[in-house]
């Protein structure tokens, strides 16, 4: 459960909420411009993931031991984190996304080898609930970095204070970024300490009799032959391609609704801070609810009333602007109240992220959980590694496709407006995959 706390804050305070409206609103001369941008160095990362996960999953079921593979890419992850102090305003965006583009290969594949270790450590019956609740203390980790930010590092452009009204400590500057670029080593410090207890009382599988040579041949050969296996059970397959297409928009929301809310209502890190905060107390909320609810319900109905939610709130938030919600069918006032979402627009638009917040913890920990239920233990590596496949293979097309709209009309509305696709087109696979994925359908 502590290698959730470690790893979130990357999530949720540099990729959602912190550095990258900062990278979209900040660094990069144009919004419009710095969305695309931000969309394309999500789709690199997400091919890479893509293509190498599935492999690394295999070659671990053949050497035996996850830590060894988490301790190298945690080096990756936190040097990456810790240089994106250095990613000034107007400096080239290309050296921030390639940062990223690292810090976010190597989070992905350390969360392959740490899933892969679930179906050893707890019982068939325990699986849900143990990965919602660790869902749930990786958002609540991850708040805890956004109260930090917000309270202590992060000072507003009018007054220079923070949100408790106190001067930023060690003087960081708004106006140099220092606010945002500040949380990537914090980020990088965090994830080293937190993930030590997972090194130190976790026990690992035993080391398998087989060199890295003949493992990482056996791996390609075992991937080949896992890929062969999914013809004859076809919930699974059915089930991984439904994920695939959902988890693209689970991904593109959670990365980019952030950075939406920046160019549209010119957030600064004090409101995306706070707006994060609020999220994630629903997030930790949901996380525990579900955490009961998925045993009693099952994985799948929780997916399907969290894909439901999702695409009722991308919808809401998509049509919402100022002065009206609803693509208009509502009006709203248009005068600002003052402080903090002082517009009805803004306080429209946090309505309808709590509905984001209750069901995007659920749906990828209950996600978890369905496949942990439909694999062996012997299997459980290849398969997580497809699970981190299916979860990155075409990534890179809901980012692309927000980021290409939204270049081609100018309006990131309508870049927004394609993740809908990728949610209901992957809800109504889901509706026709068995439960657990190797009953017959």
């Amino acid at each position: 459960m502590l290698f959730d706390w470690a790893a979130q804050p990357f999530f949720t305070v540099v990729t959602t909420f912190i550095y990258g409206p900062y990278f979209v609103s900040r660094m990069a001369a144009d919004p419009a411009y710095g969305q695309a941008m931000w969309g394309y160095t999500l789709m690199v990362s997400g091919i890479i993931i893509a293509v190498l996960s599935p492999v690394l999953g295999a070659i671990a079921d053949q050497t035996g031991p996850r830590k060894p593979w988490i301790g190298a890419f945690a080096i990756v992850k936190i040097v990456a984190l810790a240089l994106l102090w250095f990613s000034e305003p107007g400096s080239p965006v290309v050296y921030a996304a390639l940062l990223m583009t690292l810090a976010a290969v190597a989070a992905e594949f350390s969360i392959v080898f740490n899933d892969s270790m679930l179906t050893r450590l707890v019982g068939e019956k325990e699986i849900g609930r143990i990965s919602n609740i660790a869902w749930g203390l990786g958002y609540l980790g991850g708040m805890i970095v956004l109260v930090v930010v917000v309270t202590l590092l992060a000072g507003s452009p009018e007054t220079g204070r923070t949100l408790i009204g106190i001067e930023p400590l060690f003087g960081l500057s708004e106006a140099a970024g220092e606010d945002a670029r500040i949380t990537g080593p914090i980020s990088a410090v965090w994830y080293l300490v937190f993930i030590l207890p997972m090194f130190l009382f976790t026990p690992d599988q035993t080391r398998a009799a087989m060199p890295m040579g003949t493992a990482v041949r056996s791996g390609f050969a075992e991937l080949k032959g896992t890929i062969g296996e999914l013809k004859a059970r076809s919930g699974i397959l059915r089930f991984l391609v439904g994920r695939m297409i959902f988890q693209d928009g689970v991904n593109g929301l959670l990365a980019l609704g952030g950075t939406f809310a920046a160019g549209m209502f010119a957030w600064k890190t004090v409101e995306l801070g706070l707006y994060g905060i609020i999220l994630n107390v629903v997030a930790i909320a949901g996380c525990l609810y579900a955490s009961r609810l998925d045993a009693r319900l099952g994985s799948k109905r929780i997916i399907v009333i969290s894909l439901v939610c999702l695409t009722v709130a991308t919808v809401g938030i998509i049509s919402t602007g100022p002065g009206f919600t609803l693509f208009g069918l509502v009006p709203l006032p248009t005068g600002d109240g003052g402080g903090l979402f002082g517009t009805a627009a803004e306080k429209a638009y946090i309505l309808f992220g709590l509905l984001v917040g209750v069901a995007f913890g659920p749906v990828q920990a209950s996600s978890r959980s369905y496949l942990a239920r439909s694999v062996s233990v012997d299997e459980a590596g290849r398969y997580f590694g497809l699970y981190a496949l299916t979860g990155r293979a075409t990534s890179f097309l809901a980012p692309a496709a927000v980021a290409t709209i939204t270049l081609s009309t100018g309006s990131a509305r309508l870049g927004m407006a394609a993740l809908i696709l990728f949610l209901v087109t992957g809800l109504l696979i889901l509706l026709r995959t068995p439960y657990p994925a190797n009953k017959p359908a």
